[in-house]
């Protein structure tokens, strides 16, 4: 934990609280009409009930670079085009995971970067429902939190031009510790990561996200199977799949420390050979 990004925390809650901040070039940047209608429109969608997708016509182009998921949407930004959502790989059962904490992990670096936090804190129904159960495959809920304003660089710096991203915020399944208990599970496990991710692909499409923004979802501490994961998204994704025309553009972004990463290899295999963001 690190009381530098508390300290980012805090400073984020005082910007919500002001719905204003000063960016690093002085300039007064007001956030709060931006804010209010991502905090009004974030919505928490059932494990279940049918969600309406338009048709799509796209032919999706599939990337898997080497950065961040918040790199990649900002690329994304600058090139133009339609509504662009961020896969939260969220904490099933605190809004930010240890965001306030400082805890250094994807979803804390987005409510780090972008004013998620105060949107995730609307869904009490989707922390309460995971609190309530025992079961580490968690659930097929996922908060959708539309058009947030992304108010800090990779740097940390305050914008001077915050900018749109929606986020689609769900839990993968704790493969770790659910196969520590059942070692027998794996099967168990790829059937709940086929449905979950049909689940977000849905709640994206429902929403009119046009370019998604997805990477190595639960593959850090909660030990899924990059393989698993990037072909539960492969098979709704390409040809026969439910959402095989859904989206402009899908990003798997999937930074590492390590130049030649296990992870992003698993995603290249089933999309397209890794690149780094030009």
């Amino acid at each position: 934990m690190s009381s530098r990004l508390r300290e980012v925390a805090a400073v984020n809650a005082r910007i919500v609280a002001d719905g204003a901040y000063t960016a690093e070039n002085g300039t007064r940047v007001v956030v709060r009409p931006a804010l209010d209608a991502a905090i009004r429109g974030t919505v928490s969608h059932p494990p279940e009930g049918a969600l309406s997708v338009p048709t799509g016509t796209h032919r999706t182009a599939f990337e898997v670079t080497a950065e961040g998921s918040l790199g990649a949407a900002r690329r994304l930004h600058l090139a133009g085009g339609g509504r662009i959502a961020v896969l939260n790989f969220a904490s099933a059962r605190n809004p930010g995971g240890g965001y306030l904490g400082g805890a250094r992990a994807q979803e804390e670096d987005l409510c780090r970067t972008a004013l998620l936090h105060p949107c995730l804190l609307q869904a009490p129904d989707y922390y309460a429902a995971h609190r309530a159960s025992s079961d580490l495959l968690y659930s097929d809920r996922v908060i959708w939190s539309p058009d947030v304003p992304v108010h800090r660089g990779g740097d940390g710096r305050l914008l001077a031009e915050p900018y749109p991203v929606s986020f689609l915020t769900s839990p993968a399944p704790n493969a770790g510790e659910v196969l520590r208990r059942d070692p027998a599970a794996g099967d168990t496990i790829r059937r709940t990561l086929h449905r979950r991710a049909e689940r977000v692909l849905a709640v994206a499409a429902h929403h009119g996200a046009h370019r998604l923004v997805l990477g190595a979802w639960g593959c850090g501490v909660f030990r899924n199977d990059p393989h698993d994961v990037a072909g539960a998204f492969h098979a709704h994704l390409t040809a026969g799949g439910a959402f095989s025309s859904a989206f402009e553009q899908v990003v798997f972004a999937v930074w590492d420390r390590s130049p030649v990463s296990a992870n992003r290899a698993a995603f290249a295999e089933r999309f397209t050979p890794a690149t780094d963001p030009a």
